[in-house]
């Protein structure tokens, strides 16, 4: 069964985005990038900036699912999950308009899936999400790995009947 999954790094900066089509094994990448949001711009026209971005995605393709990094916090930084937050309300809302599946991903469960290591270093999820999918050189910037690293866990889960969509 092929699955086309998008997974998400979400941020207010820069979100990452990776769409697949899968069959749980053999990975093909449809579409990935990364939204950039103008720092310029007050919180809300950012906002609105990343939900057209993501809408047109989602609209170019027939997901099956969107696979999103959980919200996670680190004391020394209680500001950055604020502001991934918003970015993630906003993907989780375009995502509810269509109807789509959406799946939470545990940054340190994907890293674990891709390298064995739930603590890897950015480079490695890059070099394994290269490996993975077969490119030629490993995506950039560390958004687009980690929203193909996401996509990919998804897609496997997805295949092996192993995936629970978030509860709304």
């Amino acid at each position: 069964m092929d699955a086309i999954v998008c997974g998400i790094d979400p941020g207010l900066g820069t979100t990452g985005y990776a769409v697949l089509r899968s069959d749980g094994q053999r990975h093909e990448v449809l579409d990935a990038g990364a939204c950039r949001g103008d720092d310029k711009l007050s919180l809300a026209m950012r906002l609105e900036s990343l939900e057209r971005d993501i809408s047109s995605i989602f609209e170019e393709h027939n997901l099956e699912a969107v696979a999103v990094e959980e919200l996670y916090s680190h004391y020394k930084h209680p500001r950055t999950a604020i502001l991934m937050g918003h970015a993630r309300g906003v993907i989780l809302m375009a995502a509810a308009r269509r109807g789509v599946k959406v799946y939470d991903y545990a940054a340190t469960k994907v890293k674990r899936f891709m390298t064995g290591n739930g603590h890897a270093s950015k480079e490695q999820v890059q070099q394994a999400v290269k490996a993975t999918l077969g490119l030629d050189a490993a995506p950039e910037p560390f958004d687009v790995a980690d929203a193909m690293a996401i996509a990919v866990c998804c897609a496997s889960d997805i295949c092996r009947n192993n995936a629970t969509p978030m509860a709304v």
